[in-house]
């Protein structure tokens, strides 16, 4: 029914097209498109090859070709389809494209083949070794079926999908089981479908992983007396045999390496050990092998090797090098070995050479290229061994080398000849520079010397290093001061012999000798311990000179100094620790050196004599004490004299003058000598007394004036009554105990004790004498006076008011109440004139009765008031 229907749509459709191009029409040469369900038939033999020409309908033309969804069993050109090689369920399209001819260009049609799902069909059994490591899923299916489809997913026994179709068995042993499901196929009404595989995986035999042996017989084979070979396998299955040299059965896994390598020598024994599953075919028996190696250590010690041959330096592009290895102490077996060798320099390496030792001799070619250039290369041998060994043995090579040479001509191209400037007779220093092309080594040059100096063909040998050489013209070549020229005209490698030509020329200068014959020198007489200085005269124009010089007679030195001249002169002065001794001492001179030529000369004759005087003893001295009152100078200092000097530190050098005071502290005297040598200092102690300053108590100046205070109440009220003494002025006059004190009047105390000295400072005391506060304030007011001149009551005055009152005021007045005087403290009388009113009765107060007003001015006291009588 479907066939008809897609023949009924292919018709319906030519019908279409042929309205549509009614002047056109194409004939469906490619056939109708068609179908095949093999949804549930896969599995049948015929579809191992279905034409699919054949499920075209309508009538195609043969000899087109067909392409499809996937070309899996697709015969392009037969149009044969073995659909059981596609490997998974699902709808494939193939499409035919008919053969270009008149009437069917492009024509093609379809044929539509849907596949259902497939899960194949298991094995009967399924085995694998666990040493596969791992095993194909796919590979557990009959394979005389039809393979399952590839498109599903396999799960384990616990319904979990793998990620693979292989699954790892080497840590596997038994029975496993596994579903692989294929997912259904969407235009098939069949599910998806699932089979179970059974897979058994026998454990694979562990032979163990081998650990080969290597051992050097000399240093190694006494360890292997019991070796178990069962130690240098790990991993292994137990219960396996042994078979090998040196064990006795099958079941022995101990052998005596020493034993075997005294009965065999060295060489290559192996070991196998075998181990297999009991009743088992799947996994095969397994064999691991134990490698044992023993070899011989060969020693070079001894042994030589010549690098042939040493070359000069045009050599250098035709020489060809080899080199011969002799065996030392012990003799090498004849055989093949390599030799790993070392070649230093600019183009060296490291270089390994395959040859044969013969008879002891092993003889190898070296390279040309590691020797391009001048120089010293040395060849190190670094390693040997046989060819067929395995490097058990660290052969002994010590100091195995040679040292080839290539040496450069000698050139001078570019050098440099320096010569120092030398004096009369001396020999000369040359610098040899910038010799660049001058190997390290020892030469022997030739050279001339022309112009104040003369002389031919002379030799010299001379060492170069760095393209430098320093070398000597001999004293005698220069006789003459003034300028020389050397020229080197040759110069030969005294190892080598290898000579050249040069033309090196430097000028030399030749100082003349300073002048000896007008030196002289003076030194003047001196005191011990003084500096002594020497001058030099007859210098010339010397300006940097050098001065040895000797002392003889009572002091015995000698010493070398850098001086600087200036007019033919030069001082210096002789070292202190050089004159130790007194008495006479002589200054020889007995070399000169010119320091700007470096020209020196002998002296002799060149000599003076002076006196070293002796220093005094030092002073003999007490400790002084003096009042500072007395005010004492360094004059009054003990002894005195015109030799004695003193002074204020023990390195001074300036005396103190003889009219500075004296302080407390430390003085020093020295002594000098009739020669003018001063003695050490000696130490005087001097202390200066003063008694301590009276102090005067607290309101210690205040007295009240009723009491008559004298000096003796004054000195009561210091801290020291009994030996202060009261002056008028600080130089004034000596106040007795009795003398009154006065109003404000000023008093100096001074400390005197009996057997100290008079205090140097004092106190000042101002004195009042109205302190009455705690006296009785009565006083009388006279009621009359008589100023007639005669002396008795000649003046009104109110007796010690002032003490009580010092501030009180006086007003008298006539009895007309105008004003006669007013008072106070500095004018405390009236003496009857008129003050207020001078000009009447020519100021004379008449007789009669006068009245007076007392201020008090203290403690608010009201004024009094009074009268009083003036009779002449």
């Amino acid at each position: 029914m479907v066939k008809n229907y897609i023949n009924f749509l292919q018709i319906l459709f030519v019908f279409i097209f042929l309205l549509i191009l009614p002047t056109k029409v194409t004939a469906q040469c490619a056939g109708t498109n068609g179908q095949l369900d093999l949804c549930t038939t896969i599995t049948n033999p015929a579809n191992q090859s279905i034409s699919l020409f054949s499920l075209l309908g309508g009538s195609p033309v043969p000899g087109g070709t067909w392409t499809g969804t996937t070309s899996r069993g697709l015969d392009a050109v037969n149009g044969k389809l073995n659909a059981q090689l596609i490997n998974s369920g699902g709808t494939y399209v193939y499409t035919y494209t008919a053969p270009t001819t008149a009437g069917c260009t492009n024509n093609t049609a379809r044929v539509t083949i849907t596949i259902g799902p497939y899960a194949g069909v298991p094995a009967p059994y399924a085995t694998v070794c666990s040493d596969e490591g791992y095993f194909n899923l796919f590979t557990a299916f009959n394979g005389t079926v039809m393979a399952p489809h590839t498109n599903g997913t396999w799960y384990d026994v616990d319904g979990l999908p793998l990620t693979m179709s292989s699954i790892p068995v080497s840590d596997k042993d038994g029975i496993y089981e596994y579903t692989y499901t294929v997912p259904p196929v969407s235009g098939c009404a069949v599910p998806s479908q699932s089979v179970k595989v059974i897979i058994t995986v026998v454990k694979a035999p562990k032979e163990g992983t081998p650990s080969d042996l290597l051992i050097c017989a000399e240093t190694q084979i006494s360890q292997y007396t019991a070796l178990d070979l069962n130690t240098r396998l790990s991993g292994q299955d137990k219960g396996g045999e042994w078979s090998g040299p040196g064990l006795a059965t099958a079941s022995d896994s101990i052998v005596n390496l020493e034993e075997l390598y005294k009965q065999r020598g060295p060489g290559e024994y192996k070991y196998s050990y075998t181990v297999s599953v009991p009743n088992d075919r799947v996994c095969p028996d397994k064999t691991a092998v134990v490698k044992v190696t023993i070899e011989k250590q060969l020693d070079f010690t001894g042994a030589k090797v010549d690098v042939i041959k040493d070359i000069c330096e045009p050599e250098i592009a035709t020489a060809t090098y080899a080199a011969t290895l002799t065996q030392g102490t012990q003799a090498i077996p004849n055989g093949e070995y390599e030799v790993t060798f070392n070649v230093s320099g600019p183009n060296g390496g490291t270089e390994s050479v395959t040859s044969s030792f013969v008879n002891g001799v092993f003889n190898f070619p070296v390279s040309s290229s590691y020797f391009r250039q001048v120089g010293k290369f040395t060849l190190t041998i670094i390693k040997i061994k046989a060819t067929s060994s395995k490097g058990a043995c660290a052969n002994i090579i010590n100091n195995l080398f040679d040292v080839l040479e290539i040496h450069a001509i000698p050139r001078l191209d570019g050098a440099a000849l320096n010569l120092d400037p030398t004096c009369q007779n001396k020999d000369a220093q040359a610098h040899l520079t910038n010799a660049t092309l001058l190997p390290d080594g020892n030469y022997t040059i030739t050279y001339n010397v022309t112009g104040d100096n003369f002389a031919l063909g002379q030799s010299q040998n001379i060492t170069v290093s760095g393209g430098k050489s320093d070398f000597v013209i001999a004293g005698n070549l220069n006789r003459n001061s003034g300028a020389s020229t050397i020229v080197i005209t040759s110069i030969t490698n005294t190892v080598t012999g290898c000579t050249n030509s040069a033309n090196v020329r430097g000028n030399l200068i030749i100082n003349p000798l300073p002048n000896a014959a007008t030196v002289s020198v003076v030194v003047n007489d001196r005191c011990l311990n003084d500096p002594v200085t020497a001058v030099i005269s007859g210098l010339g124009n010397l300006t940097d000179i050098t001065i040895a010089y000797m002392l003889l007679g009572d002091n015995l030195a000698s010493e070398i100094i850098n001086l600087t001249a200036a007019g033919g002169k030069a001082e210096f002065q002789i070292p202190a620790n050089l004159l130790l001794n007194t008495g006479s001492t002589i200054i020889s001179l007995a070399n000169l050196k010119n320091n700007s030529t470096g020209c020196d000369v002998s002296l002799t004759n060149v000599l003076d004599s002076f006196i070293i005087n002796p220093i005094p003893a030092s002073p003999t001295v007490n400790p002084q004490s003096f009042c500072k009152v007395g005010e004492a100078t360094v004059g009054n200092l003990v002894p005195n004299g015109n030799q004695y000097k003193w002074y204020n530190s023990e390195t001074a050098t300036t005396p103190i003058a003889s009219t500075v005071l004296l302080q407390s502290g430390n003085y020093y005297v020295r002594e000098t000598s009739a020669a003018g040598c001063t003695s050490e200092p000696a130490l005087a102690v001097v202390t200066i007394h003063d008694s301590p300053v009276p102090i005067l108590n607290s309101d210690g100046q205040n007295f009240c004036g009723l009491n008559n205070p004298t000096i003796a109440d004054l000195s009561n009220n210091t801290n020291i009554p009994s030996t202060v003494v009261w002056y008028d002025a600080p130089n004034g006059n000596l106040l007795s105990a009795t003398t009154q004190l006065i109003e404000q009047g000023k008093y100096y105390g001074f400390n005197f004790p009996s057997t100290d000295c008079f205090s140097s400072e004092y106190v000042e005391v101002i004195v009042t004498l109205t302190s009455c506060d705690n006296t009785p304030n009565d006083f009388f007011v006279p009621d009359g006076f008589s100023p007639n001149g005669d002396g008795v009551n000649d003046s009104f005055v109110i007796k010690d008011i002032e003490f009580l009152y010092p501030n009180y005021t006086l007003e008298i007045y006539n009895r007309y109440g105008n004003g006669m005087y007013k008072g106070d403290k500095n004018k405390p009388a009236w003496d009857g004139m008129n003050y207020e009113r001078s000009g009447i009765a020519g100021g004379i107060a008449p007789n009669g009765v006068y009245f007076y007003v007392l201020h008090f001015n203290k403690d608010n006291k009201p004024p009094k008031q009074g009268r009083l009588y003036l009779s002449r």
